[in-house]
């Protein structure tokens, strides 16, 4: 069977693994105190070109999502999502469970707009600050979206100016940041997201680590303490040179975004693929993640070599179902996947 069902299906860049070897016999200070997490940090400030960002290594996203919204929000605040944004559909109400409540708004093939968050805010802001409704403090998008679109520079410009306007925090989840930034259409870079947002991260577990995100804080009021906050919550990793040393690996050497773009360019000939054999899109995303409709007879066909994620029933009642392409996708296992659909 072939996997085209997630993009962390695989263990690690192979360069990872080797350089994770070169070091094993070595002794580092425990829980990021060591010259792996520094290193990485002062490369990530240099790609960012900010300075005074604060880096913080996270085992997993989950814990940065809900850990970086409990350390921001006091417990009368509440963030506002896409209702299909990760915090609001994949996480266990991780978010209601540190005591916070999500505003959600409906999505636009993932996306919620800068006119959607201002008017959210203005209920309350605008409303007389409504004494027993929760305060909006934060925006949460992700980058790329659950759907795999992607927010243009226009539209994060203008999200960051309504953030400013009602004094919100922007927090962006890259979990798949890699697979974001290498898109044809994408026209967002690095110093572009620490100039228009407060928290960012790089996602490591989805592009090519063993496991770990970078969270990248760029708002001076979210630093102090920042770190007892992920201890309070288990997030701070004993061995932390095992995350810092990975993100050097990827980051230093580029692989972050080599690895990624291939992964981007193999999906979209996935894409043309589907497009030529008349399957629809159920929305059109030029990341990674390819989502198209199929008839029961295909989908029966291509569950005997594929592994795909079911994303339930479109309005005319086909399969929706997410192909998604990785740092680890092979040339062959594409090819493959293309000529079966030539066969259908």
């Amino acid at each position: 069977m072939i996997r085209f069902n997630n993009d962390y299906n695989h263990g690690a860049h192979p360069e990872i693994l080797e350089a994770l070897g070169a070091i094993n016999g070595n002794s580092y200070g425990g829980y990021g105190e060591d010259e792996w997490c520094e290193k990485a940090a002062e490369l990530i400030r240099e790609k960012i070109h900010c300075a005074d960002a604060a880096v913080h290594f996270f085992p997993g996203a989950t814990q940065a999502n809900f850990i970086v919204t409990a350390a921001a929000l006091s417990p009368v605040q509440s963030v506002i999502a896409a209702d299909t944004g990760h915090i609001n559909c994949h996480e266990a109400a991780s978010i209601e469970n540190t005591g916070h409540k999500i505003l959600e708004l409906p999505n636009t093939d993932g996306k919620i707009s800068a006119e959607q968050i201002a008017a959210c805010a203005a209920a309350y802001y605008e409303g007389g600050e409504p004494e027993y409704l929760t305060e909006p403090k934060m925006v949460y998008l992700s980058f790329p979206t659950e759907q795999g679109t992607l927010y243009s520079l226009q539209e994060l410009t203008k999200i960051h100016e309504v953030c400013r306007k009602y004094d919100m925090y922007l927090f962006v989840d890259g979990a798949r940041l890699g697979y974001g930034l290498g898109s044809e259409k994408n026209d967002v870079s690095l110093e572009d997201l620490a100039a228009l947002t407060d928290v960012f991260y790089f996602g490591g577990t989805k592009c090519g680590a063993l496991f770990g995100e970078a969270v990248v804080l760029t708002a001076d009021s979210l630093k102090k303490r920042f770190k007892a906050y992920m201890k309070q919550n288990g997030a701070v990793l004993a061995k932390g040179w095992l995350l810092g040393l990975q993100f050097h690996c990827l980051l230093g050497h580029d692989l972050y975004f080599t690895a990624t773009r291939r992964a981007d360019e193999l999906a979209m000939k996935l894409r043309k693929a589907f497009a030529a054999q008349g399957i629809p899109f159920w929305v059109e995303s030029f990341t990674n993640q390819q989502f198209v409709i199929l008839t029961d007879a295909q989908k029966e066909t291509l569950e005997k070599r594929y592994i795909f994620e079911p994303m339930g029933k479109s309005a005319d009642g086909g399969n929706i179902a997410r192909f998604c392409t990785s740092w680890a996708t092979t040339e062959e296992e594409v090819q493959t996947l293309i000529d079966d659909l030539k066969a259908l």
